[in-house]
């Protein structure tokens, strides 16, 4: 099996090893589980199949089962913490666990760099102006940014983006980016991190909402009515809509700026259908 370290979902783990000893044995998912001491003999498949969760003493057990020891054992109990968790600060608080265990053991989280990037506003901002100011030296980018951030702090992030592949330097020293565009994709770890840079990139439109000029900004929005289907269309338009703007961006060789488009569609009010059938009369 891969390292334990490889996976960032402790059901596909599970799976993982029950499907490796199930290949090599007469292996069951009743004799798994009465090796986890679980009195249901279908429960870790269900967990697999994601219809019911592990909580901490399962975790413990089945990771007892599965023979981990020591720093496997830590890791895979912090995932499982890390799925239940009811806050981002709590996610975020694992996740550190995580990389803590992973780099005390001299191995590396796959994911971890763009859980790295995404957590703060200025290694994006940096990656962009490294390229749009070729020689420019750390003072030089700090200055040009509109929300404060030190030399220093941009000589770490070069550092980061540099060691993380996300910037490389070409034969003159001037930086290129190796991707012109970063998703988070799917990967859930990083959705905390994402979570803190759009609340940072909230407060930043707000800030510029008061303090620049009409033009050098635009700010709209729209205050509509929905059915849960158009909601989705409206998602769907806007994934859409910045692939497009994405794909125009990209053949930009020359920036002048660094600019942030936000996307935010959100309810204002509850379900005012809930409760009710189609035909609108009472249940």
């Amino acid at each position: 099996m891969k390292s334990i370290i490889e996976y960032k979902d402790y059901r596909q783990y599970i799976q993982d090893y029950y499907t490796e000893r199930k290949r090599c044995s007469a292996f069951t998912w009743r004799e798994f589980a009465r090796l986890a001491g679980f009195a249901s003999g279908s429960y870790l498949k269900l967990v697999c199949d994601g219809k019911t969760r592990l909580v901490e003493e399962g975790a413990k057990k089945a990771a007892l089962a599965m023979g981990m020891l020591g720093f496997e054992y830590d890791y895979f109990i912090l995932m499982v913490r890390y799925e239940n968790a009811k806050s981002d600060i709590q996610k975020k608080k694992c996740f550190e666990e995580m990389q803590a265990l992973s780099t005390a053991h001299h191995v590396k989280i796959l994911g971890s760099d763009l859980y790295t990037f995404y957590e703060t506003w200025k290694h994006s901002v940096v990656r962009e102006l490294a390229v749009a100011m070729p020689g420019a030296k750390p003072l030089e980018i700090a200055k040009a940014c509109k929300f404060p951030i030190s030399a220093a702090d941009v000589s770490a992030s070069l550092s980061f983006l540099l060691k993380s592949g996300l910037l490389s330097r070409d034969v003159k020293g001037n930086y290129q980016q190796t991707n012109h565009s970063l998703s988070t994709g799917r990967l859930n770890v990083v959705a905390v991190a994402v979570h803190s840079l759009l609340r940072q990139m909230g407060e930043f439109a707000l800030e510029a909402l008061d303090k620049l000029p009409i033009s050098e900004r635009h700010f709209s929005g729209i205050t509509m009515g929905v059915t849960q289907e158009t909601y989705q269309k409206v998602v769907d338009e806007i994934a859409e809509f910045r692939k497009h703007i994405i794909s125009m961006v990209a053949e930009e060789r020359r920036p002048d700026k660094v600019c942030r488009l936000n996307f935010q569609f959100f309810p204002l009010t509850d379900n005012i259908n809930r409760g009710k059938s189609t035909s609108g009369k009472g249940v």
